[in-house]
């Protein structure tokens, strides 16, 4: 009961963590440009808070453990508020800047912060081993869908402007409050976590990482960093620009497109942790990933638009199944005490090259073909698969080699 207690505060830490960057990454750009800030200036101040949020998984990495993961999650939520404060007193770049690094201010609109690592490593020690790939499934469900209730935030200055009278500027800071209140929320809940969530009790050293680990988590990263390079350069706004200038549909049709994106990309989570169950971890990661990158390959060729939508569809329904069995994956093969730095090296990584990849996608778009993009991300997403399944084919989890041994019985 303890252990299921904490992870319900750890998925309403994570809602209300997602929502607030769900609110920033549509505002912070607008708002800061509103208030005479240069496009220059802005690119930093997002630099800067993606650079807090790498330092922090960092940390995260090597001595997440050590310092305590209860105490660790409390800090970064603390400090995230604090970015949150910056906003709603400044905007001056120079005071930005720092402050925008050590509140990890996160303006991409996915919650891939240095929590979001911890948690990974915490969540499957609160349920049993068949249950684990659901947690995270369920887990994954509650950022995306609080992640797209947060970005219907952008329409709040509006409102409030219409409505109450506030002059825009006064609206904007008022949702920068609620994002530092909703991470002041987050710090409340973590700071009701048991001593489960820990590996060892304060004051203790965790038990060395040893270097069968590292030399896994150390290959896992590179093949996870080649999937990221080609997920770079399929980022919405990248996708959402292709479908516009290819087929001249209105924004208000992509809007709704990419609605219906976020819905196969939440459904697919649960549908992750049903597969993964019937025919392995492994094999859901690589078996749902490659269909869907052959899906994506195809959308280019599409005669018309109706169908280059279906074509992603399809891919959007597949290519997230591959998230929690991968969180899951990486849980397992590694000991209990390893996990933290398991994920954080993983998902530093991944967010490395995915920064790397969407820079590298509109240089393509730009200069090769209009739809290298696409294909691109599409064919590296296909290596990826392919080395990983030869890579870890024969690494199983531990409930894989029980049961395969009990159908051997």
């Amino acid at each position: 009961m303890t252990g299921r207690r904490d992870l319900l505060l750890i998925y309403g830490a994570a809602l209300l963590r997602s929502t607030a960057t769900g609110m920033i990454s549509v505002l912070l750009g607008v708002y800061l440009a509103r208030q005479g800030t240069s496009v220059t200036q802005i690119g930093l101040v997002i630099a800067a808070g993606l650079i807090g949020a790498a330092m922090a998984t960092v940390v995260v990495s090597w001595r997440g453990d050590q310092l305590g993961r209860r105490r660790t999650l409390i800090i970064f939520a603390l400090l995230s508020s604090l970015g949150g404060w910056a906003l709603v007193f400044t905007v001056r770049a120079w005071v930005l800047l720092p402050l925008a690094l050590i509140g990890m201010l996160n303006a991409m609109g996915t919650d891939r912060s240095a929590a979001f690592a911890l948690e990974q490593a915490i969540i499957p020690g609160l349920v049993p081993e068949r249950s684990r790939t659901w947690a995270l499934s369920w887990y994954n469900v509650v950022l995306d869908a609080s992640g797209a209730v947060g970005a219907l935030a952008a329409g709040v200055p509006a409102l409030m402007n219409r409505w109450m009278g506030f002059d825009f500027t006064s609206a904007y800071r008022a949702v920068f409050a609620g994002f530092a209140l909703l991470n002041l929320a987050g710090a409340v809940l973590y700071a009701f976590l048991t001593h489960r969530v820990e590996v060892v009790a304060r004051g203790e050293q965790p038990p060395p990482v040893s270097p069968e680990t590292r030399r896994t988590v150390a290959k896992l990263a590179g093949l996870f960093a080649l999937d990221s390079f080609g997920g770079g350069f399929l980022g919405d706004a990248l996708v959402a620009y292709w479908f516009f200038q290819r087929f001249g549909i209105s924004v208000q049709a992509l809007g709704a497109m990419f609605a219906v994106v976020h819905v196969l990309n939440a459904v697919s989570h649960l549908g992750a942790a049903a597969i993964a169950r019937r025919i392995g971890l492994l094999n859901t990661m690589v078996f749902t990933h490659l269909p869907s990158s052959v899906f994506l390959i195809l959308v280019p060729f599409a005669p018309s638009f109706r169908i280059a939508a279906i074509l992603f569809f399809l891919r959007e329904a597949l290519v997230e199944m591959d998230v929690p069995s991968r969180q899951s994956y990486v849980a397992a093969i590694v000991r209990p005490h390893e996990r933290t730095f398991a994920s954080g090296v993983t998902n530093l990584t991944r967010n490395l090259m995915w920064a790397a990849g969407s820079s590298v996608g509109g240089f393509f778009m730009q200069n090769l073909a209009f739809s290298a993009p696409l294909i691109a991300g599409g064919s590296i997403k296909i290596l990826y698969d392919g080395l990983l399944y030869r890579a870890f084919r024969r690494v199983k989890p531990a409930e894989e080699k029980t049961a395969t041994v009990g159908e051997a019985s």
